[in-house]
């Protein structure tokens, strides 16, 4: 194969499988870095974007077809732009996805995650406006290399794996709920989802940070015992969903402390009643932060929540800077992310790991497509 042709996985049709075409190698732009993949994330949701994502979210856009998806990349430099200064050939990063316009008021100051176009490069768009930035920004993470901007890199510590850098995706989608509850030393965090993949994420970055304790709810019973293992004896208790009144059983597991931050980070088609009650075991001037997938509409007590100075945020995704806070955690040791098991398939074999998603031991299992 020429040096100026690569292979890449592309979505021609809904519903259809990816096919692995050879098309001309992207060039960078002056601030841009060429990024050889070596390994890319798989969304346990893809198969719904690529089978009935006009179903499940009409109003949010995905690239145009023939599309190359992929989410989370992780990878060596080949070449840079004429005005890169801080990257070189042969260094490792992960790339963060989010690309935002610019030029809106919240680019402007400064909040790229508030941006009024944003996407997920390789995934979708948050609003109708989203579609056009899909132009600018046509190269997902299934592919032997990717196109991506300096402000996106994430430098890798030695002691980060590729495969396990491809996970920083949901890590930061729960580093940064964390962050905006103030997860830190002497709180305790009731986690909806815990075995989940994002759930499991906020456990492992909830102990780098330091939380006294954790609490999660969840069905998967058979993995309970496995996250409980990822600290010492009592600093991690959780509560079958359905079996008790979590409200009650937070107060008797904390010694009536309560909870001081609530993260809801269940999966798609959740219903409304975990977070509901998830809410009332927030202690005063607590606060839960939604990065989960209730769709449905969630009544609160807001009487209640007023008069005791409760929060709830909705938080997605994180930026580049948080993306670098957790590979300077995992560089120091503080972050542990060696109970990942990954499971990696070459591109040719892409589309049985899409159908290999509902195949998965909880959040432990990180697929991954290594080009």
């Amino acid at each position: 194969m020429s040096s100026d042709i690569m292979r890449a996985a592309r979505m021609h049709g809904k519903g259809k499988p990816l096919v692995i075409d050879e098309i001309d190698r992207p060039s960078v732009r002056p601030t841009e870095v060429l990024v050889r993949v070596k390994a890319c994330g798989m969304v346990p949701n893809l198969q719904n974007v690529l089978e009935k994502w006009d179903e499940l979210a009409p109003d949010l856009p995905l690239p145009e077809m023939p599309a190359i998806f992929g989410l989370d990349v992780s990878g060596e430099v080949v070449s840079t732009g004429d005005r890169v200064t801080d990257f070189q050939p042969g260094d490792r990063v992960y790339v963060n996805p989010l690309r935002a316009c610019g030029s809106c008021s919240a680019c402007r100051n400064g909040h790229h995650l508030d941006c009024e176009r944003m996407i997920l490069n390789g995934y979708f768009g948050i609003k109708p406006e989203s579609a056009a930035l899909f132009k600018d920004y046509r190269y997902g993470g299934y592919a032997e290399y990717m196109p991506a901007p300096q402000d996106s890199l994430v430098r890798l510590p030695d002691n980060l794996d590729f495969s396990t850098a491809a996970r920083l995706g949901y890590l930061g989608t729960a580093y940064r709920a964390l962050k905006r509850g103030k997860a830190g030393p002497g709180k305790t965090v009731l986690i909806n989802g815990i075995t989940g993949t994002l759930g499991l994420g906020a456990v492992a970055l909830a102990l780098a940070l330091g939380v006294r304790q954790i609490l999660g709810t969840a069905r998967n019973e058979s993995l309970f015992e496995r996250v409980k293992q990822l600290a010492e004896p009592g600093r991690i208790e959780i509560l079958k969903s359905g079996e008790e009144s979590a409200d009650e059983w937070s107060q008797r597991v904390t010694e009536g402390r309560g909870v001081d931050i609530a993260i809801d980070a269940l999966n798609p088609g959740a219903p409304p009643e975990p977070m509901k009650e998830a809410i009332k075991t927030l202690n005063r001037g607590g606060c839960l932060v939604n990065v989960g997938m209730v769709s449905e509409e969630v009544p609160l007590d807001v009487f209640w929540m007023m008069s005791n100075n409760i929060s709830h945020i909705g938080s997605c995704w994180f930026s580049t800077e948080q993306g670098q806070e957790m590979a300077d955690l995992v560089g120091a040791g503080a972050l542990d992310l060696s109970f990942y098991e990954n499971k990696a398939y070459p591109l040719e074999r892409i589309n049985d790991a899409v159908d290999g998603t509902e195949d998965r031991s909880g959040g432990f299992t990180n697929i991954v497509i290594t080009p």
